[in-house]
């Protein structure tokens, strides 16, 4: 078993070693920029139900390609990816949506753009979607909504004040079955939930004890590497980021729990209302170090009450780490679990779900719930995750995953790599975005902006 209090032959930030080298912002609401102030920017343009949006998409390849294809009812009329390798397959099917390789560029040129999708690496997506809503762009964000607090309260407090239709990229939120699940828990059939266990197979890239690259590798030349860094630290290109392992490292990514939370957590949170911890914990952490994430964790969060919902302890596990088998209700969970999964610990009755999105779930111990029937529908069904921000775009109701709901969502889950990075026990306040038992860790919740690509 692997704990907080093994030796590491990288030890994990002190709060000692952040007070000898930052300073830090006193109050979260120092932390907020003075554009926010007064609106800016153009209104979104008014398109009808029977119309089509014009969409520029940033981010082509990888996930942006499912996105781009999510969308392809719409005019997609841009197509923007810093390595067009990545996206040639995309720039093929869509030969008509002009290419770029700067969104900055994009967006200052195209001014018939109406909304734009966001499936850049996590470091980009804020950047690149403030920007646009600022000049009333609509925006469809990939998940994690961002790779920091700052960033997702940012998202959260533009996207209001432009007045754009947005949406986070956790399609389950669309699926049926998650909406059934958050009307059974609502309903009380498990009792009130005052524990919840969430659970992952990620992560799969490398994450742990890794020493940041230090040999030379020319960058391929189909990629600006200066625009995939965007608003990270410059450092030389490194096939141990690009494609896809930027996701361990925290100037780039978010982790396992930021990479998979949005999803496997997206029930609990939704049928809970969950809002800000109060306090985070990596209760087992190991392989980390000052580049990348932990290669194993389990972090416990503490939520308060909501209304007449009692508080709530959440678990969560990564890297191989699995909830106890005996949940209380007289529940025992199978010997060899899923792979991924979700449970919600109720007074009366435990509701498992054994996927990421929480779409399948049974209610348990199964003697207690023999004949149960479901309660009434009382939230519409989805016509499709894309469609949804599509038909809100066009001036109809929000999509259900807007950034009013993942932006604090967001929030709390990055919480938890605050928690991982200091090896300690943190008190959250959330409302200020502040770590109020250790002053260092609060340079993390706002990263650092190279010049050119701040919000």
């Amino acid at each position: 078993m692997w704990n907080k209090h093994m030796n590491h032959s990288l030890s994990p930030i002190s709060r000692r070693r952040f007070f000898a080298n930052t300073s830090v912002l006193a109050t979260g609401a120092a932390l907020l920029p003075n554009i926010w102030l007064s609106k800016s920017g153009a209104a979104p343009r008014k398109v009808s139900a029977n119309s089509k949006l014009n969409i520029a998409v940033i981010g082509a390849g990888g996930r942006g390609a499912g996105d781009t294809d999510g969308v392809k009812s719409e005019n997609i009329v841009a197509l923007c990816d810093v390595d067009w390798a990545q996206a040639a397959g995309q720039f093929k099917k869509f030969p008509d949506a002009k290419p770029y390789k700067d969104f900055r560029k994009m967006l200052q040129e195209m001014k018939d753009i109406d909304a734009v999708v966001v499936a850049t690496p996590d470091h980009t997506h804020a950047v690149a979607s403030v920007m646009a809503m600022r000049m009333g762009k609509h925006c469809y964000c990939e998940k994690p909504l961002t790779r920091s607090i700052y960033e997702a309260r940012v998202m959260r407090e533009v996207a209001k004040e432009m007045g754009v239709a947005t949406q986070m990229g956790n399609q389950g939120t669309a699926n049926s079955g998650l909406r059934r699940g958050v009307e059974i828990i609502q309903s009380g059939a498990i009792g009130p939930v005052r524990e919840v266990h969430v659970w992952t197979n990620r992560p799969v890239w490398p994450q742990g004890i890794m020493k940041r690259p230090s040999d030379t590798v020319a960058v391929p030349s189909t990629l600006d590497w200066d625009l995939w860094l965007g608003p990270a630290a410059s450092r030389p290109y490194n096939p141990a980021y690009v494609p896809f392992k930027w996701r361990g490292w925290f100037d780039f990514g978010t982790g396992a729990i930021g990479d998979m939370a949005c999803h496997t957590a997206n029930l609990a949170f939704m049928a809970l209302k969950l809002t800000h911890p109060t306090s985070a914990e990596a209760m087992v952490s190991t392989d980390t170090n000052h580049e990348t994430y932990a290669g194993k964790s389990i972090i416990k969060y503490e939520f308060p009450a909501r209304g007449d919902m009692p508080a709530v302890t959440y678990y969560w596990y990564d890297g191989g780490n699995r909830p106890p088998r005996y949940v209380g209700n007289g529940v025992k969970l199978p010997e060899k679990l899923s792979d991924s999964g979700l449970l919600l610990v109720g007074d009366k009755g435990v509701l498992f779900s054994p996927n990421d999105y929480g779409a399948e779930f049974s209610l348990l111990p199964e003697t207690d719930f023999k004949g149960y029937v479901a309660p009434t529908p009382t939230i519409p069904r989805s016509p499709g995750h894309h469609i949804e921000w599509i038909q809100a775009c066009k001036g109809g109701v929000p999509a259900m995953s807007n950034f009013d709901y993942a932006g604090p969502f967001t929030e709390s889950i990055l919480v938890g790599t605050l928690a991982v990075r200091s090896q300690e026990k943190i008190i959250w306040d959330g409302a200020a975005m502040r770590v109020t038992n250790n002053e260092a860790l609060n340079r993390l919740v706002k990263p650092d902006f190279r010049p050119g690509w701040s919000l």
